[in-house]
């Protein structure tokens, strides 16, 4: 059997599909998998290291204006037809599956002018633009929210299966990870990310935070900033005077073992990518959420006010975030462990574990 999937440009596209090449894996151990983006990206890096075989083609997102860009993407859009077109031919596959992003229209499209069977996954409750072109063509819809039925224009497609989850979240030893990232567990330990490419207002914010707890050994404080914001991160603080960190202070570009992190977390502080919340819900975790004020319909607005409406987590948006208001929303929530237990239970009653179960059983269907 095989299966080709597509979705890239964030890791909201890409951990979901993961985490279904996953779960195909381990049901159909004998199956061929073929991950499907473009040259350069995020994907192309994080797919191969999950021991999946990649392939790019040649295509990039539109201008919402128009321009030359716009020109430069419409030629981009022929090559990635003429190229998923070949690699459609040559792989054969079972089944398509999609989970957002430029990369797969081309190839989710090919596939369903040729018959294959097609599925595409949605992780917001405000579809993105390809998933709204493809739900005219594919064959079933696996979506996370209720609320994204309407943008589809055909409802009867669409399941609600929620975000998939990496079964690797479920399988850390807490001990292993306690010890792996040197972590007091007698102390607090906050995580705290702006989404795979990290997020700027996040990043002042923890500057400040960082300058008001150089001396707070309490805290333990995991940053994670983005790769493109890392080297810009370390000059404000050098800028500040602060050329080294304390023990209980560490910033990263990147960090692959968030399984292990978000295990062993107290509180996650972070942007309202679908997939992070999905991870964090899942695990039963309390938050601080700082949605991107410049997201597509300003959807990640829309997945935070989920979570704070279900006394799950704390919603500072985009433009009234400051070092100070977060560093006060954190102490507060530390303090607080009758709250801190309470929005906890919140988390895990929203937590969906099952989702990639659900998306399997809907690859099942179609194949």
């Amino acid at each position: 059997m095989k299966f080709l999937i597509t979705g890239g440009g964030t890791g909201g596209h890409i951990s979901p599909a993961l985490a279904i090449a996953k779960k195909i894996k381990k049901e159909k151990p004998d199956s061929e998998i073929l991950y499907v983006g473009t040259h350069n990206s995020m994907e192309s890096e994080l797919v191969p290291r999950e021991g999946f075989k990649f392939k790019g083609i040649r295509v990039k997102g539109f201008e919402r204006r128009l321009s030359f860009d716009t020109i430069k993407s419409v030629k981009e859009l022929l090559y990635g037809l003429n190229d998923a077109r070949k690699i459609v031919k040559d792989f054969s596959p079972d089944i398509v599956i999609g989970t957002g992003g430029y990369v797969c229209g081309p190839v989710v499209l090919i596939a369903s002018l040729k018959k294959i069977p097609t599925l595409i996954h949605e992780q917001n409750a405000l579809p993105g633009a390809t998933n709204r072109i493809l739900s005219g063509f594919v064959d079933k819809i696996a979506a996370s929210f209720e609320e994204s039925k309407k943008y589809f224009k055909n409802e009867d497609k669409v399941t609600i299966t929620g975000n998939p989850v990496k079964i690797d979240f479920f399988e850390v030893d807490k001990e292993e990870a306690y010890k792996n990232l040197k972590i007091d567990r007698n102390k607090d330990f906050v995580i705290s990310l702006g989404g795979s490419g990290g997020q700027k207002s996040l990043n002042e914010s923890i500057i400040s935070l960082i300058e008001k707890n150089l001396e707070n050994e309490n805290l333990q404080l995991f940053h994670i900033t983005g790769k493109n914001h890392y080297d810009k991160f370390i000059h404000k603080l050098k800028s500040r005077g602060i050329s080294k960190l304390p023990p209980h202070i560490n910033v990263v570009p990147f960090f692959y073992d968030m399984p292990s992190g978000f295990k062993i977390a107290d509180l996650v502080i972070t942007s309202a990518g679908a997939i992070t919340l999905a991870e964090i819900t899942a695990l039963g975790l309390p938050s601080i959420i700082i949605p991107k004020g410049y997201t597509t319909g300003n959807h990640q607005e829309y997945n935070a006010r989920a979570i704070e409406k279900a006394g799950a987590g704390i919603t500072i948006l985009d433009k009234d975030v400051s070092g100070e208001k977060l560093n006060d929303e954190m102490l507060s929530l530390l303090k607080n462990k009758e709250r801190l237990i309470q929005m906890s239970m919140n988390s895990k009653k929203l937590g969906k574990k099952d989702s990639v179960d659900k998306i399997y059983n809907l690859i099942l269907q179609l194949i």
